[in-house]
């Protein structure tokens, strides 16, 4: 799959979300990556051998402040082991859409428990 296509799942992502949270979503940069950085994987505590779809990087809107100046947080949505795991086009397009739900759900400030429940309840496990 070509960048510009894996763009367009990106997108879709963030407009399969519902309109109140897109609304909300404030100082916050949606980025591509081919894979996760080694510092990236050690910092998330992953193990040798496993990886990440998406990552939250920034102060989630819960713990800033009225003036706080902050920098933009990131989402980083890696491509190259979303593709790995899945080879059929709509399967694909469904874990990069989850991906994305699942980093803006840290952007709100809901923690790792939080968000595995709600994919349950969902039936949106990656």
């Amino acid at each position: 799959m070509i960048d510009a296509e894996f763009e367009v799942l990106v997108a879709r992502g963030v407009e399969d979300l519902r309109p109140e949270v897109r609304a909300h979503m404030k100082n916050i940069a949606i980025l591509i990556a081919d894979q996760p950085s080694p510092e990236q994987l050690r910092e998330q505590g992953i193990p040798e051998g496993d990886t990440l779809f998406g990552l939250y990087e920034g102060i989630p809107l819960t713990e800033r402040g009225i003036d706080d100046p902050v920098l933009p947080d990131t989402i980083t949505i890696f491509k190259l082991p979303i593709l790995a795991e899945y080879t059929d086009p709509t399967d694909i397009a469904e874990c990069v859409s989850n991906t994305v739900w699942h980093e803006v759900a840290h952007h709100f400030g809901y923690d790792e428990e939080w968000v595995a429940v709600e994919e349950e309840r969902r039936g949106k496990i990656l």
